[in-house]
C-alpha cells in the first residue's frame, strides 16, 4: 500500500549463487502447517464456465484493454488479498489454511461479485536462505490460489514490499516493512534505522537512511557477501523470482493457471536516492532495466503469454506533485501493463473536504493517459481509505467517487452529455480484503512485548473492507452498495461508455446522506421517472466485426434480483429477468447468490452500437409497459445522438 505522505535481455547468472541454490522445501526447522487439498468448484456448465486467458489488445489504436478467448472486453474487478502477507503470525502467505482461503474467496464473490484479485506473495517467504527456495511456501500458495481461481477469480500475483524490508527495523522502532529477507539484510550491512521526526510511515522512504540505502543497492545490484558466496543483490531477487514462477506453473493445472493474469514485479518502487537525477531519469536508469530482466524471467518461467503489471515511481498520481510515471519509457506493449495506485495523499493528510461527484475524476483520467501513451491497458492495482481514525468519517462517498472515476472520467452531472468522453473503465483491485481484520496477533519487528491485534495489525494501518463476527462470518464493513457494484465484466465489442449510480450513502451501517451523482437530463423524462431513487447502469458498446462466441456480461449487485431488475434497451426491454432469452439472468461462476446479467442481441450488424439502462426497481412504484416503451425510445434516441454510426 502506497505510504500517505507520498504523492506519492537476459537473466544475469551469478555462478556462486547457481551452485549453491537447491529448489527444495526449507529446512526441518519450518512448523508451518502444510496446506489443504484445494476447493473445487463445477465448471461444466455456461452459468459456470471458466474463465479464459486473458491478452492485452488493441481497440482501434486508440487505448488497450485485455480480452478473453471470446474476444470480449473484460472489466476486473476485486481486491488485494492481503496485507496480512506482510505478518508473520501468516507465515508471509494472505491466508493461513487453505479453508480460510476458500473461506474468503466464497464471501468475496458472494458479497461483492468480484472477478479478479491481487495475491500478494513475500520475496522472504520464497527464499528464506541464499541457498533455499521453499517449495513449501509457494505450495501453499498456490493452493490458496486455487481457491480462488476455482470460483472463476482472476488473480494477479504481485511481489510485494514496503520499506524493502522488516529485517531493517529494531524491536523498539515506531515503523516495520516487508518483502527482502534477513540476510539480504545482514549482508549489506546497513546502519540502525531512524525515520526522524516522521507522523507516517511511508517518510522512511525519504529520511530514513537504512531504508534508503537498501533500496539503493537493489537498484543498482549491489554485490554482497552471503554464505551462499558473493552475489548481486538484484540477480538474487530475479533467480528466486524465475524458480518462483517456474514452481507455481508447474503446480497450477492448465484451467488455473489460465486465470492468472499476470504479475506484479516490485510494489511501489521507490528511489533510494536519485543521485542528483529526475525521477523519470531515474525510472530510465534503473527501474526500466529492471522490469526488462524481470520480464525475461517471466519468459524463462513459462509465463512468456502474461504480461507484467509494472508500477512507476510511488511519488506519482497522489495529489502533491508527479514525479515518474514512466513517460521516458517508450511503447510498452503488450507484454506490459501500466499498473498504477491511487492513494488521496492530500486527503489522507491535510485536506480536510470531503469528496463528491467527478472528484477524481482527473486522477483516473491521468492513468487512462499515461496507458495509452504506453500503449499498453491501463490497470489500479491499489487504492482505497483508511476505515477508522482521523478522516474515516469521509471514507465511503471517497471510495465511492474513485469508484464513479474508474467507471468514466466524466463527472455524473455531465454523463449523459459527454458520455463518450469518458474513457474506458478502469479495472482494479482495492486494497484491501483482510478475513483478520481486527483479530491479528503479531509481534511487531519480532518483539513480544509490542503485539499489534487491531485493524491490519501494521504499522497502525486498518484498511480491510471487511471482518469477521465471532462465528467466523465476513461482512462488509463499508457501505455494501459501493462494493457491490454494477460492471460490465466481459462485453462482446468495444465499449463505448458506462456509467453506475451507486446511490451509496455517506455513512457506515446505513447511516448518512443518500445523494445521486448521475443525474438523467430533463430531455428524458420518460428514463428520469424510471431510474428515480434507484440504482442504475448505462452501458453502450459496439458490435465487433465477428459474430461474437459469448455473450455480454454485467455484474448485477445483490439488490438487483430477477423479479425487480429493469432493462431498456435495443438488445430487450422488458421487467424482470428469465433464466434465458436475449437478457437473462444466470448465476455467478463460484456463487450461488451473486448473479450476472446475460445480453445476446440477435443478429445485430458488425458495428451496431447497443445501448442498455438496467435498473434495480427493488423500490418504488410498479414499473408499467408504456413507462418501458417510452423509457426505450428516449433511450435509443440519446444513443443515435452521442453515439451516430
Amino acid at each position: 500500500m502506497r505510504a500517505a505522505s507520498s504523492r506519492m535481455t537476459r537473466l544475469a547468472v551469478v555462478p556462486t549463487l547457481a551452485a549453491a541454490l537447491t529448489f527444495a522445501p526449507a529446512a526441518t526447522g519450518d512448523t508451518r502447517a502444510p496446506a489443504a487439498a484445494a476447493p473445487t468448484t463445477a465448471r461444466t456448465s455456461p452459468a459456470t464456465a471458466a474463465p479464459t486467458a486473458l491478452t492485452v489488445t488493441a481497440k482501434q489504436q486508440r487505448s488497450w484493454v485485455f480480452r478473453d478467448g471470446h474476444g470480449r472486453e473484460v472489466t476486473l474487478r476485486g481486491f488485494n488479498v492481503s496485507g496480512s502477507t506482510k505478518l508473520y503470525e501468516n507465515s508471509l502467505l494472505p491466508f493461513r489454511s487453505t479453508a480460510d482461503a476458500a473461506r474468503s474467496a466464497q464471501a468475496m464473490r458472494d458479497l461483492t461479485g468480484a472477478n479478479a484479485i491481487r495475491f500478494l506473495i513475500s520475496w522472504e517467504g520464497v527464499q528464506p536462505s541464499p541457498s533455499v527456495i521453499d517449495h513449501a511456501y509457494l505450495d501453499r500458495a498456490v493452493e490458496q490460489i486455487r481457491a480462488f481461481t476455482g470460483r472463476g477469480i482472476r488473480v494477479l500475483v504481485d511481489y510485494h514490499q514496503d520499506l524493502y524490508s522488516s529485517h531493517l527495523f529494531h524491536a523498539d522502532s515506531w515503523y516495520t516493512g516487508d518483502g527482502a529477507p534477513e540476510w539480504v539484510v545482514r549482508a549489506g550491512n546497513y546502519p540502525r534505522e531512524s525515520c526522524g521526526i516522521c507522523l507516517l510511515w511511508g517518510q522512511n522512504m525519504q529520511t530514513n537512511e537504512a531504508v534508503r540505502r537498501a533500496a539503493h543497492d537493489f537498484w543498482r545490484n549491489r554485490r554482497v557477501s552471503t554464505e551462499a558466496g558473493e552475489i548481486g543483490v538484484q540477480d538474487a531477487f530475479l533467480r528466486q523470482a524465475t524458480a518462483a514462477m517456474t514452481h507455481i506453473r508447474q503446480r497450477l493445472p492448465e484451467q488455473d493457471f489460465a486465470s492468472v493474469i499476470g504479475i506484479d514485479p516490485f510494489n511501489e518502487p521507490y528511489d533510494g536516492g536519485l543521485s542528483g537525477k529526475s525521477g523519470l531519469e531515474w525510472e530510465k536508469t534503473y527501474l526500466m532495466p529492471f522490469y526488462q530482466r524481470f520480464r525475461a524471467a517471466m519468459d524463462t518461467a513459462g509465463w512468456a503469454g502474461k504480461p507484467a503489471f509494472v508500477e512507476p515511481l510511488v511519488f506519482w498520481n497522489t495529489g502533491f506533485f508527479e514525479e515518474g510515471g514512466l513517460t521516458t519509457a517508450g511503447a510498452l506493449g503488450t507484454r506490459y501493463v501500466f499498473n498504477s495506485h491511487f492513494y488521496d495523499g492530500a486527503r489522507m493528510t491535510i485536506d480536510l473536504s470531503p469528496a463528491s461527484d467527478g472528484t477524481y475524476g482527473a486522477a483516473m483520467n491521468e492513468i487512462r493517459d499515461r496507458a495509452r501513451a504506453l500503449a499498453t491497458a491501463p490497470f489500479v492495482s491499489e487504492f482505497g481509505h483508511k476505515m477508522s481514525g482521523n478522516g474515516s468519517d469521509r471514507t465511503p462517498w471517497m471510495v465511492r467517487a474513485m469508484y464513479q472515476a474508474m467507471d468514466s472520467g466524466v463527472p455524473g452531472r455531465n454523463w449523459w452529455r459527454d458520455a463518450a468522453a469518458g474513457g474506458d473503465v478502469l479495472s482494479s483491485t482495492q486494497w484491501h480484503w483482510d478475513l483478520y481484520s481486527g483479530r491479528h496477533h503479531e509481534l511487531m519487528n519480532r518483539n513480544p512485548a509490542k503485539v499489534r491485534t487491531e485493524g491490519d495489525a501494521w504499522n497502525d494501518e486498518d484498511f480491510s473492507v471487511v471482518a469477521a463476527d465471532a462465528s467466523g462470518a465476513l461482512a462488509t464493513r463499508l457501505d455494501r452498495a459501493v462494493l457491490d457494484r454494477l460492471h460490465p465484466s466481459a462485453v462482446a465489442g468495444d465499449v463505448l461508455a458506462f456509467a453506475y449510480e451507486d446511490l451509496a450513502r455517506s455513512g457506515y451501517g446505513g447511516a448518512g446522506r443518500q445523494q445521486a451523482w448521475l443525474a438523467v437530463p430533463s430531455s428524458m423524462p420518460n428514463v428520469s421517472a424510471l431510474v428515480r431513487d434507484r440504482r442504475f447502469g448505462v452501458l453502450v458498446w459496439r458490435e465487433p466485426a465477428a459474430a461474437p462466441g459469448a455473450p455480454t456480461e454485467l455484474h448485477l449487485p445483490a439488490s438487483f434480483t430477477a423479479g425487480t431488475t429493469v432493462v431498456v434497451g435495443d438488445v430487450a426491454t422488458r421487467a424482470g429477468l428469465p433464466a434465458s432469452g436475449p437478457a437473462a439472468i444466470v448465476t455467478e461462476t463460484g456463487s450461488s447468490t451473486a448473479h450476472r446479467l446475460l445480453l445476446r442481441p440477435s443478429g445485430a450488424a458488425p458495428g451496431t452500437v447497443h445501448a442498455v439502462l438496467v435498473v434495480g426497481a427493488d423500490t418504488g412504484p410498479a414499473v408499467t409497459p408504456a413507462q418501458l416503451t417510452a423509457a426505450a425510445a428516449e433511450l435509443a434516441a440519446w444513443r443515435d445522438q452521442r453515439f451516430p454510426g
